[in-house]
């Protein structure tokens, strides 16, 4: 694919465009956490069952996603860009009208679409704007901005639920949308490939099919609605056609996501480590808001300010990554740093009634640069050892693994915390209490199984995106 030479404008602004994007996706994650007992209360729902508003959204993501590299291949980036963040936008209006939990859910899905398009679209973008010795540089430096959406998104939450209306929550994505779309015209470079492979419709139907119906199970595994047989069988369906699905894939030169991309060790450790990681990582942001809010009796503001270090953090670290990994080197950097998350997410399960503010508050700190500093090495590495012709393919796969990860952590965290909480429509503070702190543990647990994957990185690998060697 011939790609035309991005000009220095291009170069310099594209950052900030993706970034607003990705502010507002980012903010449309973080402000909902902190909201989700207020809107429960309002939607007549145990605030654990909430659940559903989120998975549903990460679900959506990591159904379409693997279309987004075709689609930008086959209609432009600009034309898919600017269409993806129309579709978020009207996705949005209508979270914010919603009335009852299955309309939400509907509208959390429609936003989806939108974001599966959005924020792969844009990443692909970066990618071929960019040299891969620029790579770790630039995915830093548009961060930045980026990262203000989840140190606001937080604050934000509980400053709207306290004063305004929670449907408020919802609302504030459209002004930036129309920030974004202007930029996107105004911006955007417009790659296409002149040879566009045919879409895989039955790849698409086995995966969407799969993932989705195992999305499901986990959805309303502990709810009460089916009996073991029906899960038991409904497993089975969806490894039944995710199985299928590998079988497809293996006919077509050019599969809906070419699983044969896995043979290559950078690409392999990045996506199966980087979803390891994420299965841990994923229940976080939603157990907080609830050990904080409703365990330790604090408000939804106060929540959000304690919340506030983790993407404080996270943004004071950006611009000394390339350095760090230049410094250690991925393998180092991964293995070591995967530990620190685990330990991290454990130690929150010591925050109880008498823990000070100051304390809670350098534990989201440290656990904010620790998360920033694992996944913008993973989002590098994996594009390490990849062609120009395989960038496309490699991001979709990337970013659909990403999303279902967080999917299943949020799923799997309020999974955990429901095993341990005797009645979770009724339960007491300290019950909320225990239950978080042992999904804490078991989430931390869960994390450091990553390191398992991060150790088969060789410790030259990654030298083309980091340069960390011969400097």
């Amino acid at each position: 694919m011939s790609l035309p030479a991005p000009t220095t404008t291009v170069k310099r602004l594209l950052p900030w465009l993706v970034a607003v994007a990705f502010f507002m996706e980012s903010l449309d994650a973080t402000i909902l956490n902190t909201a989700v007992p207020t809107i429960a209360a309002a939607l007549h729902v145990a605030p654990l069952s909430m659940k559903s508003a989120l998975t549903s959204y990460m679900l959506s993501l990591a159904v379409f996603i693997p279309i987004s590299g075709w689609v930008a291949d086959r209609f432009g980036s600009r034309k898919v860009f600017s269409s993806a963040i129309g579709l978020f936008m009207l996705g949005s209006f209508l979270c914010g009208i919603s009335t009852r939990m299955s309309f939400l859910v509907a509208a959390r899905i429609l936003q989806g679409c939108g974001g599966a398009m959005m924020v792969p679209v844009g990443r692909l973008t970066l990618v071929r704007t960019f040299a891969k010795s620029e790579l770790v540089r630039a995915i830093s430096f548009f961060s930045v901005p980026a990262l203000i959406g989840p140190m606001l998104g937080p604050l934000a939450g509980g400053l709207i639920v306290s004063y305004f209306h929670w449907r408020m929550i919802f609302f504030v994505n459209l002004p930036i949308g129309f920030l974004g779309l202007y930029l996107v015209h105004r911006f955007m470079p417009d790659y296409r490939t002149e040879r566009i492979d045919p879409l895989d419709f039955i790849g698409l139907i086995l995966f969407g099919s799969g993932i989705a119906l195992f999305s499901y199970v986990l959805e309303i595994f502990g709810e009460h609605t089916l009996g073991p047989t029906e899960i038991i069988s409904f497993l089975a369906l969806s490894f039944l056609l995710l199985f299928a699905y590998w079988r497809h894939s293996l006919t077509l030169p050019r599969p809906l996501l070419r699983l044969g991309l896995f043979r290559i060790r950078t690409f392999r450790s990045s996506v199966i480590g980087g979803l390891v990681t994420r299965l841990g990582v994923g229940g976080v942001p939603f157990l907080l808001p609830l050990l904080y809010q409703i365990g330790l009796g604090y408000t939804p503001v106060q929540s959000g300010l304690l919340i506030m270090p983790q993407p404080l953090a996270a943004m004071s670290l950006k611009m000394a990554m390339p350095r760090i990994i230049t410094r250690f080197g991925y393998r180092r950097v991964l293995v070591s740093n995967t530990i620190m998350i685990g330990l991290s997410i454990a130690i929150f399960s010591t925050i109880g009634a008498g823990t000070p503010v100051w304390l809670i508050a350098v534990q989201a700190f440290g656990y904010g640069c620790f998360s920033s500093l694992q996944f913008t090495a993973i989002n590098t590495i994996v594009y390490a050892d990849l062609s120009d012709e395989d960038t496309s393919m490699g991001s979709s796969i990337a970013s659909t693994m990403q999303q279902l990860s967080l999917s299943f952590g949020v799923a799997a965290g309020s999974l955990i915390t429901a095993f341990f909480i005797p009645d979770r429509f009724h339960a007491s503070p300290s019950q909320m209490i225990s239950g978080v702190h042992r999904a804490l543990l078991t989430l931390g647990a869960m994390t450091l199984l990553s390191t398992l994957v991060f150790r088969e990185i060789h410790p030259r690998d990654g030298a083309n995106v980091s340069r960390h060697w011969g400097e």
